[in-house]
Protein backbone atom coordinates (compact mmCIF):
# COMPACT_ATOMS: atom_id res chain seq x y z
CA UNK A 1 0.00 0.00 0.00
CA UNK A 2 1.31 3.33 -0.87
CA UNK A 3 1.75 5.90 1.80
CA UNK A 4 0.07 9.05 1.34
CA UNK A 5 2.11 12.37 2.00
CA UNK A 6 -0.18 14.90 0.01
CA UNK A 7 -1.60 17.71 2.02
CA UNK A 8 -5.22 16.92 1.99
CA UNK A 9 -3.97 13.65 3.95
CA UNK A 10 -1.95 15.31 6.15
CA UNK A 11 -4.33 17.69 7.27
CA UNK A 12 -6.91 14.81 7.90
CA UNK A 13 -4.00 13.26 9.58
CA UNK A 14 -3.54 15.63 11.88
CA UNK A 15 -7.45 16.24 12.32
CA UNK A 16 -7.85 12.70 13.58
CA UNK A 17 -4.91 13.63 15.87
CA UNK A 18 -6.87 16.74 17.14
CA UNK A 19 -9.91 15.10 17.83
CA UNK A 20 -8.39 12.04 19.62
CA UNK A 21 -6.48 14.31 21.97
CA UNK A 22 -9.53 16.22 22.81
CA UNK A 23 -11.65 13.02 23.28
CA UNK A 24 -9.10 11.61 25.80
CA UNK A 25 -8.94 15.14 27.54
CA UNK A 26 -12.85 15.27 28.09
CA UNK A 27 -12.34 12.08 28.94
CA UNK A 28 -9.74 12.13 32.00
CA UNK A 29 -11.19 15.21 33.39
CA UNK A 30 -14.99 13.49 33.56
CA UNK A 31 -12.66 10.09 35.06
CA UNK A 32 -11.35 12.48 37.62
CA UNK A 33 -14.33 14.12 38.95
CA UNK A 34 -15.50 10.50 39.57
CA UNK A 35 -11.88 9.65 41.27
CA UNK A 36 -10.90 7.50 38.15
CA UNK A 37 -8.15 7.60 36.12
CA UNK A 38 -8.69 7.27 32.45
CA UNK A 39 -7.89 3.92 32.01
CA UNK A 40 -10.56 2.99 35.00
CA UNK A 41 -13.36 4.66 33.47
CA UNK A 42 -12.35 3.21 30.06
CA UNK A 43 -12.63 -0.36 31.57
CA UNK A 44 -15.54 0.77 32.88
CA UNK A 45 -17.18 1.76 30.09
CA UNK A 46 -17.07 -1.13 28.36
CA UNK A 47 -17.95 -3.42 31.20
CA UNK A 48 -21.05 -1.31 31.37
CA UNK A 49 -22.38 -2.68 27.52
CA UNK A 50 -20.95 -6.37 28.53
CA UNK A 51 -19.10 -8.61 31.17
CA UNK A 52 -15.76 -9.36 29.41
CA UNK A 53 -12.95 -11.82 30.13
CA UNK A 54 -9.82 -9.67 31.70
CA UNK A 55 -7.84 -10.92 28.69
CA UNK A 56 -10.11 -9.70 25.86
CA UNK A 57 -10.30 -5.80 27.67
CA UNK A 58 -6.44 -6.24 27.78
CA UNK A 59 -6.94 -6.59 24.20
CA UNK A 60 -9.27 -3.91 23.05
CA UNK A 61 -6.94 -1.46 25.74
CA UNK A 62 -3.91 -2.33 23.89
CA UNK A 63 -2.25 -3.19 27.29
CA UNK A 64 -0.70 -6.14 29.72
CA UNK A 65 -3.27 -8.54 31.52
CA UNK A 66 -1.75 -7.21 34.46
CA UNK A 67 -2.57 -3.87 33.89
CA UNK A 68 -5.40 -4.89 33.83
CA UNK A 69 -5.94 -6.90 37.07
CA UNK A 70 -5.14 -3.84 38.78
CA UNK A 71 -7.80 -1.41 37.30
CA UNK A 72 -10.34 -4.20 37.87
CA UNK A 73 -9.33 -5.14 41.43
CA UNK A 74 -9.56 -0.78 42.10
CA UNK A 75 -12.69 -1.07 40.57
CA UNK A 76 -14.00 -3.47 42.36
CA UNK A 77 -12.54 -2.40 45.68
CA UNK A 78 -14.95 0.78 45.07
CA UNK A 79 -18.23 -1.81 44.25
CA UNK A 80 -18.23 -0.54 40.17
CA UNK A 81 -17.44 -3.76 38.89
CA UNK A 82 -17.56 -8.01 39.90
CA UNK A 83 -15.79 -10.90 38.92
CA UNK A 84 -18.15 -13.89 38.05
CA UNK A 85 -17.94 -16.86 36.45
CA UNK A 86 -18.02 -17.13 32.40
CA UNK A 87 -21.65 -19.45 32.33
CA UNK A 88 -19.47 -20.57 29.07
CA UNK A 89 -16.36 -21.69 30.73
CA UNK A 90 -16.56 -21.74 34.26
CA UNK A 91 -12.60 -21.42 34.16
CA UNK A 92 -12.96 -17.98 32.78
CA UNK A 93 -13.54 -14.92 35.07
CA UNK A 94 -15.69 -12.19 33.69
CA UNK A 95 -15.74 -8.37 34.61
CA UNK A 96 -18.95 -7.38 35.32
CA UNK A 97 -20.26 -3.46 36.03
CA UNK A 98 -22.69 -3.58 38.80
CA UNK A 99 -25.58 -1.05 39.01
CA UNK A 100 -23.62 1.65 40.84
CA UNK A 101 -20.63 0.85 37.63
CA UNK A 102 -23.18 0.92 34.99
CA UNK A 103 -24.80 4.18 36.44
CA UNK A 104 -20.92 5.96 36.71
CA UNK A 105 -20.76 4.64 33.27
CA UNK A 106 -23.76 6.44 31.98
CA UNK A 107 -22.76 9.93 34.10
CA UNK A 108 -18.91 9.49 32.60
CA UNK A 109 -20.90 8.85 28.90
CA UNK A 110 -23.45 12.13 29.25
CA UNK A 111 -20.03 14.25 30.51
CA UNK A 112 -18.37 13.67 27.14
CA UNK A 113 -20.36 16.60 25.37
CA UNK A 114 -17.34 17.62 23.23
CA UNK A 115 -17.89 14.78 20.44
CA UNK A 116 -21.45 14.77 20.94
CA UNK A 117 -22.38 18.36 20.25
CA UNK A 118 -20.87 18.64 17.06
CA UNK A 119 -22.22 15.23 16.02
CA UNK A 120 -25.74 16.67 16.81
CA UNK A 121 -25.50 19.58 14.03
CA UNK A 122 -24.77 16.53 11.02
CA UNK A 123 -27.71 15.13 9.75
CA UNK A 124 -28.44 11.39 10.48
CA UNK A 125 -26.71 10.63 6.61
CA UNK A 126 -23.49 12.45 7.52
CA UNK A 127 -22.90 10.75 10.98
CA UNK A 128 -23.68 7.61 8.90
CA UNK A 129 -21.17 8.33 6.39
CA UNK A 130 -19.09 9.29 8.99
CA UNK A 131 -18.99 6.48 11.22
CA UNK A 132 -18.98 3.87 8.11
CA UNK A 133 -16.06 5.75 6.96
CA UNK A 134 -13.96 5.59 10.43
CA UNK A 135 -15.29 2.02 10.53
CA UNK A 136 -13.34 1.49 7.14
CA UNK A 137 -10.56 3.24 7.93
CA UNK A 138 -10.43 0.59 11.14
CA UNK A 139 -10.63 -2.01 8.94
CA UNK A 140 -14.22 -3.11 10.09
CA UNK A 141 -17.00 -4.11 7.63
CA UNK A 142 -20.18 -2.15 8.27
CA UNK A 143 -23.16 -4.23 8.53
Amino acid sequence: MATRTDTLTLEVVELIGTVVARYHEEYDRAAAEHSLTGAQARVLGLLSLDPLPMRKIAVRLKCEPSNVTGIIDRLEARGLVERRPDPADRRVKLAAATEQGRHTARELRDALDFAREPLAGLSDEERTVLRDLLRRMLGEETP
